[in-house]
């Protein structure tokens, strides 16, 4: 969802977001986030678990980056909001044509996601 700046200018593809939070959080994120497509939430998390994505450990979570920034923003009298959401869950993007999934990205770490323009470029492709 972040990288949003990067939606398609074709018609033909759609633009889908999914997560696992209540509607009205998950409409506020793709609100602040610009997101210019549809919204979906998937409490249950049944998408995912159809995708075969997964949950990450907690050292790719908390890894020593991560708690350096918190360290960093902690000194500098910033508090720290407690996390609301799963923040051991993996996203992922799909390519769906008429239903059907043609093309998958699971990332093994929370930061392994591909560009939102190979996606678009990617769904291009499949649609000749």
């Amino acid at each position: 969802m972040r990288q949003a700046a990067a939606s398609p200018a074709d018609t033909r593809i759609g633009l889908i977001a999914v997560g696992f939070s209540p509607p009205r959080p998950l409409a506020a994120i793709a609100g602040h986030l610009g997101w210019p497509g549809l919204v979906l939430t998937d409490p249950q998390r049944m998408l995912y678990q159809r995708l075969g994505v997964g949950r990450a450990p907690l050292w790719q979570i908390y890894s020593p980056r991560t708690m350096n920034f918190y360290a960093t923003a902690l000194r500098r009298g910033q508090r720290l909001a407690r996390p609301v959401e799963d923040t051991r869950q993996l996203g992922a993007d799909a390519i769906m044509i008429d239903g059907m999934v043609r093309q998958l990205w699971r990332p093994r770490t929370p930061n392994d996601r591909p560009p939102a323009s190979d996606v678009i470029a990617a769904a291009r492709a499949w649609l000749g």
